[in-house]
């Protein structure tokens, strides 16, 4: 009978009891061990930062008094390998069945699929499920069956997919599988040091990580925030968004509650009249869509937490200039809106995601420093870390997705701050020294007069730096890196017959297996199990990939930069009315490994160093994934 089934149910990053697929699908069918196994050496190069790992280990806290309450006692385990993780407790319980819910990035993929091939030829049944997005990637497709390479039709199809918007009730009891396994605490987990205790002691003040917690700032958002949000979402420095990131991420709220919650008042807003409030919706919405949008094309192109979607950015001279990292990780740029959006993110791990976008430009373009370089020490800082997310937000602002942002864009950081911190609240509060600023000049204190900066005690170049390029400067090396970049593409298209066609392209002849499975990891005696379902994870296949045309002739563009050049000299940089929400600004890992140096992506610099920076980056080569194509996973 079903009754007498013992299922392992493996967590990952869907900490939550309610709407837990893989949850409900093992308490349906008998007894469960509910699992967490923390594997620092199988994170490699995207081993979680500080604030990252504070919040997962408050997360399992929750997670595991709610599940004791329901008769389940959550299993933490430490190792060195997933794979005998799992196969110990198979061995200690019994078990016939593993369940879990997918996940996306490359790293992930691979692992699930060779955990699943293993454990299927020991005769364990594995069933995965879509515990995380509205469509799974492999269920979105154009009308000749390609992948989406634009947001807007991407979306608009995937809004057209009539699926049942049906939720997972939470178990009303668990009953815990019979059997007796090792397990630790999760202090012995390893996730905070004891040098980490007291910074992190802070984020506990302003966030509570949890499920149950992420259902009451849902429903607070919903009910009270969420009919202003069109109009102040874009305000820096206040709780003017959801701040349902750091849950999204960590699975403590499905993305199908968030969904189907705002979509409901945005029905009961369209049939009142009220534009606003379904203005607000469609807004959020459509943010929500721009997750699963990561998503999607992570898993459709495997390559882009390295490489640029776009194959134009492997020509475009990057300048490597550690400095100029240091400076702008430390917020000493002399842009005071770049400065206070910077210390922000160290002091608290947070930061809107308009400030997102305004750093990450600054990065890209003012200081012509490598994409990826950025991505990482996001990755290292953010509370709300998300892989998927913050490759698209940095890829659409240096140019290297369809419909990003055009390279040759460059924000002025002067103009965005009167714009987004008129009055400058936000710099006054991240930036002490420019306390007693005045308005007129907090945005641009080189400009002020001698006597101003006197009253307010500012002396540039000693206690507030100068800036570290003019914007003008950085508009004509921008320019001329644009131009350089042209050239090369233009010299290597004349060797070859397609020269104007921009091709989304994948570096698997490049990549090695980054998961090898132990070979004793072996349960004598069970015949192989083969499991397929319809909800079975599956693997990119490169043949969906198609090509398009994003730009002129590279001749053609370099000489319009070279005729439009003067004008840029003296213009103010017009404000670009793409929403906001488009750019969720793109993460980085905290790498305990570097990332490999291809012909196309640039090395992390092997250290990183200033007066509060908690670690460098190894000079190690990161492993690469290789993903089996034109396959379904299954054993």
């Amino acid at each position: 009978m079903e009754s007498n089934y013992k299922t392992i149910v493996w967590f990952r990053r869907d900490l939550r009891i309610e709407d837990n697929p893989a949850l409900a699908a093992a308490a349906r069918n008998g007894s469960v061990l509910p699992v967490f196994i923390w594997c620092p050496k199988e994170e490699g190069q995207f081993y979680p930062g500080r604030v990252s790992r504070w919040w997962l280990k408050q997360s399992l806290i929750h997670l595991k008094q709610s599940l004791k309450s329901l008769g389940a006692e959550l299993v933490l385990m430490k190792a060195q390998s997933t794979l005998s993780a799992l196969t110990e407790c198979v061995d200690a319980v019994g078990a016939t069945k593993v369940v879990y819910n997918h996940l996306y990035d490359p790293v992930s993929l691979v692992r699930d699929h060779n955990i699943k091939q293993k454990l299927g030829d020991l005769g364990i049944s594995v069933q995965s499920y879509n515990g995380d997005l509205l469509n799974e990637p492999w269920e979105v497709y154009d009308d000749d069956g390609k992948v989406f390479t634009t947001f807007d039709a991407y979306w608009e199809k995937s809004l057209s997919i009539q699926n049942e918007p049906v939720s997972q009730l939470p178990p009303w009891r668990l009953t815990q599988a019979a059997g007796s396994v090792k397990m630790c605490s999760v202090e012995e987990l390893g996730l905070e040091n004891e040098s980490e205790k007291s910074s992190n002691a802070l984020l506990g003040k302003g966030w509570a990580p949890g499920w149950s917690n992420a259902d009451k700032a849902l429903t607070e958002f919903v009910e009270s925030n969420l009919l202003a949000y069109s109009k102040d979402r874009l305000r820096v420095g206040g709780n003017s968004t959801s701040l349902l990131s750091p849950y999204l991420h960590f699975g403590e709220v499905s993305v199908r509650k968030v969904f189907n919650s705002v979509r409901l008042k945005q029905i009961l807003w369209t049939k009142e009249g009220n534009s606003v409030g379904k203005d607000s919706a469609t807004i959020y919405l459509r943010a929500i869509g721009l997750r699963e949008y990561s998503r999607y094309i992570c898993f459709n192109f495997p390559f882009t937490h390295e490489r640029s979607l776009l194959n134009n950015l492997r020509f475009f001279p990057w300048n490597a200039d550690q400095a100029h990292f240091k400076a702008w990780r430390q917020g000493r740029t002399g842009y005071p809106l770049v400065d206070a959006g910077m210390r922000e993110l160290w002091a608290t791990g947070w930061v809107h995601n308009k400030i997102r976008v305004i750093v990450s430009s600054f990065f890209v373009k003012f200081l012509l420093l490598p994409w990826q370089w950025g991505m990482k020490y996001f990755w290292d800082t953010l509370l709300d870390a998300d892989l998927e997310s913050d490759i698209i937000g940095w890829q659409y602002i240096s140019g290297s997705l369809p419909d990003g942002h055009e390279l040759e864009r460059l924000d002025n950081p002067e103009v965005q701050g009167f714009n987004y911190d008129p009055e400058g609240e936000y710099v006054r509060h991240w930036l002490p020294e420019l306390a007693r600023m005045p308005a007129e000049w907090i945005h641009h204190p080189w400009d002020a007069p001698l006597n101003v900066l006197k009253a307010a005690g500012v002396e540039l170049g000693m206690n507030y730096p100068n800036p570290i390029i003019d914007v003008d400067v950085a508009r004509d090396r921008l320019m001329q890196a644009i131009i350089i970049m042209r050239e090369k593409e233009a010299a290597v298209n004349t060797s070859h017959a397609n020269g104007t066609v921009e091709v989304v392209f994948d570096n698997s002849e490049n990549v090695g297996d980054s998961a090898s499975i132990p070979k004793d990891d072996v349960v004598k005696g069970k015949e192989p199990c083969p499991s397929s379902s319809s909800y079975d994870q599956r693997v990119p296949s490169m043949q969906n990939v198609g090509t398009y045309r994003k730009r002129p002739k590279p001749e053609e563009e370099t000489k319009k930069l070279n005729d439009n050049k003067l004008s840029y000299k003296n213009e103010r940089i017009k404000m670009s009315n793409v929403d906001g929400d488009l750019c969720s600004t793109a993460e980085s890992s905290s790498m305990k490994k570097q990332m490999t140096v291809s012909r196309n992506s640039f090395s992390v610099p092997r250290t990183i160093t200033m007066s509060h920076d908690r670690k460098s980056f190894d000079d190690e080569a990161s492993s690469h994934v290789k993903l089996q194509k034109e396959e379904e996973i299954d054993t």
